[in-house]
């Protein structure tokens, strides 16, 4: 069982900064491959960013490619996700989600999710 809470959203200015972070429970988080996806109101969940078992491997939605970083830290059980250069679009709630297979841009191949944080950017 893995629990996921994440935090560091608010709102920012288009063009600013924010760092999320998501903080995982249990021992075997380095396990897990990690994801972010994101919601907008009326849309459905979207994938942003993913990072793989060891952090070999990142992947990142079109959309945020060159702006938006997953990173992880094993030993304190956080993964991170940093975007620069934000834009209003990217406004949603977003979501850190853990699981133990591939397909990482894919909603279902997670096995377990945050309850959310949100990210608003104005214009």
């Amino acid at each position: 069982q893995v629990q996921l809470v994440e935090s560091g959203g608010g709102l920012v200015q288009a063009g600013g900064s924010l760092r999320l972070s998501c903080a995982a429970s249990g021992r075997t988080f380095s396990s897990y491959a990690m994801g972010w996806f994101r919601q907008a109101p009326g849309k459905e969940r979207e994938f942003v960013a993913a990072i793989s078992w060891i952090a070999g491997s990142t992947y990142y939605a079109d959309s945020v490619k060159g702006r938006f970083t997953i990173s992880r830290d094993n030993a304190k059980n956080t993964v991170y996700l940093q975007m620069n250069s934000l834009k209003p679009e990217d406004t949603a709630v977003y979501y850190c989600a853990a699981a133990r297979r591939g397909g990482l841009t894919r909603v279902g191949n997670y096995d377990y999710w945050g309850q959310g944080t949100q990210v608003t950017v104005s214009s």
